[in-house]
């Protein structure tokens, strides 16, 4: 007998989502479903994201609504667009055998018209975004107050973004009768604050420990200096050739940065951050879950409610600012019972967050190394030949062109011909890591420690480079990355060529590698800035006297306001600098936060 069947669901939705591939219910279905389809209590279920909420919430809906019914009866709120449509999309595939089920999504970014429509038309169970829903109930073209049950999905976000106001305005709009169904990955003060509230001695489950991360997940972290942070991630995304994962960043410049270097470095990449529009949002996600892109960078807020299947990694570019949203973004992996991993780079001075996260999610996380480049560059060479040995083979179609094939390399051996053709997908990666250095930080080195706490006080260039005064600074509106494409683009060198920054007010001190200083003096000869001559030359004791100077008086190229970078601290190292100067104009236009 299915044991879907045992809990209390009826035929025709068992063998709909036995279609689905339900098999058996998970943690949280098995315990929450009996206690839900009594109908009788309030609920707060605690459990991670990925670990089948939806089916624990909504197999019970569809058992107590009455569907010869056309009045709303049950209201889901959800934080995000993505989530709201994926939840009414897993209602309709869990109804599909049952008749006269009508269920709508009422989102934002949507034609509010549309939604209104199939309001009119006659909807029992309603899913909605709080910010839409309170349209709605403004516009008086809904009735609630047949409503029996209101669930809270992904509770903890929702208030993480702002939305308790508009939860408590909606709530105040359904009977005092009803029943309210709250589930959260973290029980914050808030939500608990919202338990108490709206709920009447709520039966609580917990799956799992109370904040704590899914347990199929690896946390890993890797110790690296703030300069080669990009390099370290790229390194180890070239190690995972089969790597599906989700980027995470703090801020919407760093997002969109990060992706387009790794656009130009050849990778399948884009962002998703709040300066989106629906539709270019849209487009990126689709594009995710079709799998055409391999890495998604996007900020804590634009992700919230992503359901994406088989994400192998969830990456911590940038460790988020509240300890707790940690588990939010890990949850985006090893969901339904798969494995995943959530790796963070992190600098020495973060090991003590590092430490506050364990003690949240209950988990310890695994110090690893950078891989060396010999490993990254045997790693790509045993995936291309996997490849080869796996690829399908279309006989019928190749057939013609066989002959041809086989004249043309008669004279090459077997071992000649595997040569050419790892070489001919391989060449770039051999290059690349051709000399490249050990990018791991020991923990234990003061030295290390001391740069990553970004001691503005030091003097000393580290070794390799050379410490340089420039007389632009933070007033002249230069971010550090705008600052980095300025130097980059003027000298014609790459970004992992320019070492430490230190802004000042009217002035900056930069590091350049050794072999890269004349190109820099040569670049900035005869530059203007705003009318100024730009000086550049070698710091001494931070004063803006001796050593070489190199600058433009008068007559020289003329830069203008606003033209330094693109902001971005992530060169790639196959920058053209004809794009770049475009980029770096159409960047400057953009919002920086």
């Amino acid at each position: 007998m299915n044991p879907f069947l045992d809990l209390g669901i009826r035929h025709e939705v068992v063998n709909a989502i036995t279609e689905m591939g339900f098999e058996k219910p998970s943690p949280i279905q098995e315990k929450a479903i009996p206690v839900l389809l009594t109908g009788n209590d309030d609920f707060v279920g605690l459990a991670q994201t990925g670990t089948g909420k939806t089916a624990a919430f909504g197999l019970p809906l569809l058992e107590l609504i009455d569907f010869t019914q056309k009045h709303p009866q049950a209201l889901v709120l959800c934080p995000t667009r993505e989530l709201c449509l994926q939840i009414a999309k897993d209602l309709e595939k869990y109804a599909k055998h049952v008749d006269n089920v009508h269920v709508v999504a009422v989102y934002g970014g949507a034609n509010i018209s549309d939604q209104l429509r199939q309001i009119r038309r006659g909807v029992q169970i309603v899913v909605a975004t709080p910010g839409r829903m309170l349209d709605i109930i403004g516009r008086k073209a809904i009735d609630f107050s047949n409503v029996k049950y209101v669930v809270l999905d992904e509770a903890d976000e929702m208030l993480n973004m702002g939305f308790q106001e508009d939860i408590n305005n909606i709530l105040s709009e359904t009977p005092d009768t009803k029943k309210t169904w709250l589930f959260s990955a973290t029980m914050p003060k808030e939500v608990r604050r919202i338990a108490q509230n709206y709920m009447t001695d709520p039966h609580e489950l917990t799956v799992g420990t109370k904040n704590t991360g899914n347990v199929n997940i690896e946390h890993q972290y890797y110790v690296v200096k703030a300069r080669d942070k990009y390099a370290a991630f790229k390194r180890i995304v070239d190690y995972y050739p089969e790597i599906f994962g989700i980027v995470f960043c703090r801020t919407k410049i760093e997002t969109q940065e990060i992706a387009e270097a790794l656009v130009r470095d050849g990778y399948n990449a884009d962002s998703l951050h709040g300066d989106l529009s629906q539709q270019q949002r849209d487009k990126v996600m689709k594009r995710y879950r079709d799998r055409s892109l391999q890495l998604l960078i996007a900020t804590d807020v634009a992700a919230r409610g992503i359901d994406v299947n088989d994400v192998t990694h969830v990456i911590n570019f940038s460790l988020p600012d509240e300890v707790e949203n940690y588990t939010h973004r890990s949850g985006r992996t090893a969901r339904a019972g798969k494995t995943g991993v959530s790796l963070s780079l992190i600098n020495v001075k973060e090991l003590g967050k590092i430490r506050r996260i364990e003690k949240i999610i209950g988990k310890q996380f695994e110090k690893k190394q950078v891989p060396e480049a010999s490993e990254v560059v045997e790693k790509q060479l045993l995936a291309m030949t996997d490849k080869i040995r796996n690829v399908d083979i279309n006989e019928e179609r190749i057939a013609p062109y066989l002959p041809s094939i086989m004249e043309s390399m008669q004279d090459l051996s077997k071992e000649d011909i595997i040569k050419r053709f790892a070489s001919l997908e391989f060449n770039r990666f051999l290059d690349y890591y051709q000399n490249a250095p050990d990018l791991n930080v020991d923990a234990r080195e003061r030295d290390g420690d001391r740069e990553e706490r970004g001691d503005r006080r030091s003097r000393t260039a580290s070794k390799g480079y050379t410490r340089l005064f420039i007389n632009l600074g933070s007033v002249d509106e230069f971010s550090r990355g705008d600052m980095l494409g300025l130097i980059c683009d003027a000298a014609n060198i790459s970004g992992k060529s320019v070492g430490k920054i230190d802004m000042k007010g009217v002035f900056t001190f930069f590091e350049v590698q050794d072999a890269d200083v004349n190109k820099v003096f040569e670049g900035f000869q005869g530059t203007e800035y705003n009318g100024r001559a730009v000086r550049v030359e070698v710091s001494g004791e931070e004063s803006r006297g001796g050593g070489r100077s190199r600058g433009g008086d008068s007559g020289g190229r003329r830069r203008d306001r606003k033209s330094g970078g693109s902001g971005s601290s992530y060169r790639g190292d196959r920058r053209d600098s004809g794009s770049f100067r475009g980029e770096r104009k159409r960047a400057a236009s953009r919002s920086k936060y």
